[in-house]
């Protein structure tokens, strides 16, 4: 795995309590040397994904949860990459401590087709829109807004993916033998070919 880390809220204390999980899934879409995000309203950007249901499996959840939050129906889950654990006071229970793992895959497009977003309360308050950014935009931005001390909790995290990306993975190009070309991401002498859409 490219990346695996722990977000803990400073001075949580941890003995004795109950840990509630909740495992997520997220996906790392690349097209024309950009990723797909989802921009809120405040301007920050996620990678598409979320919260696993119950029997759900983690493609399953990633496939659903990428449709709702991008209206892209036709994905391709390929490799897990890596996790981020996220540890904190459960704001429902304060005896308890809240535990989310999220799971990060490369996917791809098999089709641009695209249909309506399913978007929950509080994405639809946020104006979750799917936009196709650079990784230097993404973190540039994203960093922005944790300066300005943005209250999405999730701004943290997915920096932290999206510089990890950039520091492990490197745009190449291949040229074969008869001119065409295949473009494919550079990770730890492996390639991951890219979709030429």
């Amino acid at each position: 795995m490219l990346f695996n880390t722990l977000f803990e809220e400073k001075n949580m204390q941890i003995s004795g309590k109950i840990v509630n999980h909740r495992k997520a899934v997220r996906a790392v879409i690349t097209q024309n040397n950009k990723v797909l995000l989802v921009q809120s309203n405040k301007g920050d950007y996620k990678l598409p994904g979320g919260g696993i249901e119950e029997g759900e499996s983690d493609s399953g959840g990633l496939i659903r949860e990428v449709g709702e939050e991008t209206g892209y129906i036709n994905i391709i889950v390929k490799d897990k990459i890596g996790s981020v654990i996220e540890r904190k006071i459960d704001a429902y229970d304060s005896n308890a401590l809240f535990q989310m793992t999220s799971y990060y895959y490369f996917c791809e497009l098999a089709s641009e087709q695209r249909v309506n977003q399913k978007l929950d309360n509080y994405e639809l308050e946020q104006e979750f829109t799917p936009k196709w950014v650079s990784l230097d935009d993404a973190i540039h931005q994203n960093e922005k807004m944790l300066i300005q001390n943005s209250k999405n909790k999730w701004i943290e995290r997915e920096n932290y993916v999206l510089k990890e990306l950039k520091k492990t993975m490197k745009l190449d190009k291949w040229i074969n033998r008869d001119g065409s070309f295949v473009l494919f991401w550079t990770q730890k002498n492996r390639p991951y070919e890219l979709p030429m859409n």
